[in-house]
C-alpha cells in the first residue's frame, strides 16, 4: 500500500487578484436546469445537472438529469447568455454523456434492482435530439470516456452494491466490469462492444470491484478507478488489463475530523487514510490525477498524481483543503465524514498550460491545478461552482469551462440546479472576494453576518450556525481579495460562550465592541446584548426589558449601531405588537439605561418574507440592509435603505410609536447579479470604511444547503443626505 506524508505548508499559488498579468478562469454566467423544460411542464419538480460534455464545435453543452430521466441541452453560441434547447427523455437514468462530433453517447441505467443490474447505452442527434442506437450493456453503468481520435467508447459498469443490505459493504454480487465499443460515423457500434473484466485484481473484495471512473489517454490506454476497493486498474488499448495496484493512504494532519456542529478546530489528524479515488484524468500518457473522495472507510481529502505504473508522484495531502478553509467553503457537518469532497475531475489544456480541474462536492468549489509539471502540480484558484458540482467539460478552443452541480433545493426553497460557465481571461480572478490565506494561523470562517468598521479594520461576526465558537474577525478591506486577518473568539470567563446568535457588532469607542444577539426562546437562546472587550471577553450583558420581552417572536435583533450614548438595533421582522410590514428600531441608552423604539416601514413582500437585516451608523443617517428571503430568479428587494438621525426619537415601549420616513439608496439586486452565479438571499453585513465606502458582506449559512460563497463588496460612496 501506497501511504504518503506531506507537510501542512505546502505552497498553493492562490489567491485572487495578486496576479493581474496572469490568466484566469472567471465565471461568465449561470444556467438553471428547469429552464430546459417544456412549456407547461411542472417546474416545481426536482432536476439536476450531474455529468456534462460538449459538442465538438464547442457551442452546445449535454448534461445529465437524473431525476428527470432526460439528458438537457444548451446553445452556448454565447455563452454569456446560455439558451435552453430542451430535454430528451432516455427512458431511463443516465449516468453519464460524452459526445462525439455532434454526437452524444449516454450510460442510461433500466435495472429493476441491485441484484438484476441493467443498462444501455444511447447514441443520440444532439441537434434534434434523435435517438440513433441503443446498445445493452448488459449491467448498470456508471461513467463514459472516449478516445481522443473517437475510435472508441469505454463504459464502467459498477453494478452498484445496495448500501442498506447488511453492512452495506462491497462484496455483493453480480460483479462489476468495463466495456469498449468502437464507433462508426461517431455512433456506437453495438456487435463489437467488449466486455473486460476487472475481478481477481485487489484484496478489499476481489469479487466486487464496482469500477466507478474512467478516463482514456492518447494511447488509447484506459485508467479507471475502483473506489469502494481503493484501487486502479490500467487496460492497454487491446483491451487487457496491463497494470492494477493500491490507491493507497495519506497521513493527515491539521484537520478537523470531528462533527461537533458548529465550531471550525483544525488540530486532528488521519493517520493512514485510504484514498478511495473517484474522479480520474489523464494528464499526459504516463501520468493521471485522482481525486480522493473516499467512500465505505477512506477519503483523504486532496488529490494525488501517480505514474502509470504505480508509483506516486504528487499528493496534495491537506493543502487542498487548507484552501477549501481559507475560502470559507469549508463544510463543517461533514467534518467528521470525509471533509470537503474531491470527487469529478477534467483535464485540459489551455493555451501552454494544463489545468486539472477538482469539483469539490461538498465545498461547491472547483479547484484549479495546473500541471504541466504532474510531479509540482499548483493550486491557482477557486472557483464557485454552484451546489454540489458533479461533472465538468472543458472547451479550450473557445476558452470556456463549465460545470454541471447537481443539487436541486427546490423543496426547501433554495436555489436550483445549475450548469455554471466560466472564461479563460487575461484579467484578476474574480473569487474569492474575501479569504484568510496569508494569515498567521489557519482561520476557518463563514456565515459572516453584522459588521462595523474602526480604525483602519473592518470587524464582522458569525452567527449561530458556529455555536460553539463565537467569533470576531478582523479584516483588512484595502486588499484584493479582502484578507481575514484576525479571530478574536468571543467568550465567557475565558471558554467559547454559548448561547448567542451574534447578529450585529459596533465599536465601543473604547476599543471593545457591543454585540446584538438574536434570541430563539425555543432553543433558550437570549435577546441580548453584549460588552465585548478587545479580547473577546463579555464584559456585560443587558437583556431586554419586559415590554419587548412580552411581545417578542425569534425573529430578533439583525444588528446595532452607536448614536453618542444610545445603541441602537434593528428588528428584523414584525414582533406580536407591530402592525404588518412595520418592524421596529429600538433604541438604548447607556447613561439612563432607557429604552425606546420607533416604527420602520418594510416593504410588501410578495412570496416569503422581508425584514432588516443591517443597521449602521454613516455621516447624519443609519443606514440598513432591507431584504426578503428569496433566492436565484425569485428574489426582488434587496436594498440599502437610510434614515435621517434626526427622525430616529424614540417613544416608550408598550405605546404608539412613530413611523420613520426610509430613503432607498441602492438597490442591490444588480450587484449581486454581477458575479454571474444566481442571486444569493442574506445580505447581512453593512459597513462605511475610512473614506466613506459602502461595505457589504453576504451569509454563506455555513456551507450548509449553500454554494458556500460569500461576496464582500465595496460599493463606493453614497450621495450625501439632503
Amino acid at each position: 500500500m501506497h501511504r504518503t506524508r506531506v507537510c501542512l505548508t505546502a505552497a498553493i499559488a492562490l489567491f485572487a487578484h495578486e496576479a493581474a498579468a496572469e490568466m484566469n478562469f472567471n465565471r461568465i454566467a449561470s444556467f438553471a436546469t428547469p429552464l430546459n423544460m417544456a412549456e407547461g411542464e411542472d417546474q416545481s419538480r426536482e432536476t439536476s445537472a450531474e455529468i456534462i460534455s460538449a459538442t465538438e464545435d464547442g457551442m452546445t453543452l449535454v448534461y445529465t438529469d437524473s431525476p428527470l430521466g432526460v439528458v438537457g441541452r444548451i446553445d452556448i453560441t454565447d455563452p454569456k447568455a446560455p439558451k435552453p434547447l430542451g430535454n430528451v427523455d432516455m427512458t431511463g437514468e443516465p449516468t453519464s454523456v460524452v459526445v462525439a462530433g455532434q454526437t452524444a453517447l449516454i450510460g442510461v441505467n433500466t435495472s429493476e434492482s441491485y441484484t438484476q443490474p441493467s443498462g444501455k447505452l444511447v447514441t443520440m442527434d444532439v441537434a434534434s435530439g434523435e435517438i440513433i442506437s441503443e446498445c445493452d450493456l448488459g449491467g448498470q453503468p456508471d461513467s463514459i470516456a472516449k478516445s481522443a481520435d473517437n475510435s472508441f467508447v469505454t463504459l464502467a459498469i459498477e453494478n452498484e452494491r445496495d448500501e442498506d443490505l447488511g453492512d452495506g459493504r462491497v462484496g455483493q454480487e453480480p460483479a462489476g466490469f468495463m466495456v469498449k465499443l468502437p464507433l462508426e460515423n461517431n455512433a456506437a457500434v453495438c456487435d463489437g462492444l467488449q466486455k473486460i473484466e476487472v475481478t481477481g485484481l485487489t484484496e478489499i473484495a476481489p469479487n466486487d470491484p464496482e469500477p466507478e471512473f474512467a478516463d482514456v489517454n492518447g494511447l488509447g490506454e484506459i485508467a479507471v478507478t475502483l473506489q469502494e476497493n481503493n484501487a486502479i486498474v490500467i487496460i492497454g488499448a487491446d483491451g487487457t488489463v496491463v497494470n492494477h495496484f493500491s490507491a493507497g493512504a495519506v497521513d493527515l494532519t491539521d484537520i478537523d475530523a470531528t462533527d461537533e456542529r458548529g465550531a471550525l478546530i483544525f488540530t486532528e489528524e488521519q493517520m493512514g487514510r485510504l484514498r478511495e479515488p473517484d474522479g480520474l484524468g489523464w494528464i499526459d500518457d504516463d501520468h493521471f490525477i485522482i481525486a480522493n473522495e473516499g467512500d465505505m472507510d477512506g477519503g483523504a481529502r486532496g488529490v494525488t498524481v501517480f505514474h502509470k505504473n504505480g508509483t506516486v508522484v504528487w499528493e496534495s495531502g491537506n493543502t487542498m483543503e487548507h484552501a477549501v478553509i481559507h475560502t470559507g467553503h469549508y463544510p463543517d457537518k461533514r467534518s467528521d465524514s470525509k471533509g470537503a469532497e474531491p470527487e469529478g475531475m477534467e483535464v485540459a489544456t489551455f493555451g501552454d498550460t494544463s489545468y486539472a480541474f477538482v469539483l469539490i462536492e461538498r465545498a461547491s468549489l472547483a479547484a484549479v491545478y495546473d500541471v504541466t509539471d504532474p510531479a509540482n502540480p499548483v493550486l491557482k484558484q477557486m472557483l464557485p461552482s454552484g451546489i454540489s458540482p458533479e461533472g465538468a467539460v472543458a472547451i479550450p478552443e473557445r476558452g470556456i469551462l463549465a460545470t454541471a452541480n447537481e443539487a436541486d433545493l427546490i423543496e426547501d426553497g433554495g436555489a436550483r440546479a445549475h450548469v455554471t460557465i466560466f472564461e479563460y481571461q487575461d484579467a484578476p480572478a474574480a473569487y474569492p472576494t474575501i479569504t484568510s490565506a496569508g494569515a498567521d494561523e489557519l482561520i476557518g470562517w463563514g456565515a459572516l453576518s453584522g459588521m462595523t468598521y474602526a480604525d483602519g479594520k473592518v470587524y464582522a461576526v458569525n452567527d449561530s450556525f458556529y455555536g460553539y465558537q463565537p467569533t470576531i474577525f478582523q479584516i483588512d478591506a484595502t486588499q484584493s481579495p479582502t484578507k481575514i486577518e484576525k479571530a478574536i473568539r468571543v467568550t465567557r470567563a475565558g471558554k467559547p460562550a454559548q448561547k448567542l446568535d451574534m447578529e450585529g457588532i459596533t465599536t465601543d469607542g473604547e476599543g471593545g465592541f457591543w454585540i446584538a444577539s438574536e434570541g430563539r426562546t425555543d432553543r433558550v437562546i437570549p435577546h441580548a446584548l453584549y460588552h465585548v472587550n478587545a479580547e473577546g471577553e463579555i464584559e456585560d450583558e443587558i437583556g431586554l426589558p419586559a415590554e419587548l420581552m412580552a411581545v417578542e417572536k425569534r425573529f430578533g435583533f439583525e444588528g446595532l449601531t452607536l448614536i453618542g450614548d444610545t445603541l441602537w438595533m434593528a428588528v428584523q421582522r414584525e414582533w406580536k405588537d407591530d402592525p404588518e410590514n412595520m418592524t421596529k428600531l429600538v433604541s438604548y441608552n447607556l447613561e439612563t439605561e432607557e429604552w425606546g423604539a420607533v416604527h420602520y416601514p418594510k416593504e410588501a413582500a410578495e412570496t416569503g418574507w422581508v425584514g432588516l437585516s443591517e443597521i449602521t451608523l454613516h455621516g447624519d443617517a443609519v443606514y440598513l440592509i432591507e431584504r426578503d428571503n428569496q433566492i436565484g430568479a425569485a428574489a426582488e428587494i434587496k436594498q440599502v435603505t437610510r434614515v435621517a438621525v434626526a427622525d430616529l426619537q424614540p417613544a416608550p415601549l408598550g405605546g404608539e410609536l412613530p413611523v420613520v420616513s426610509k430613503e432607498v439608496v441602492r438597490d442591490l439586486i444588480p450587484d449581486l447579479q454581477a458575479p454571474a452565479g444566481y442571486v444569493v438571499d442574506k445580505v447581512e453585513g453593512l459597513t462605511f470604511d475610512g473614506q466613506g465606502n459602502m461595505l457589504i458582506v453576504t451569509d454563506n449559512d455555513g456551507v450548509d444547503d449553500s454554494s458556500g460563497e460569500t461576496f464582500f463588496m465595496n460599493l463606493g460612496p453614497v450621495t450625501p443626505l439632503n
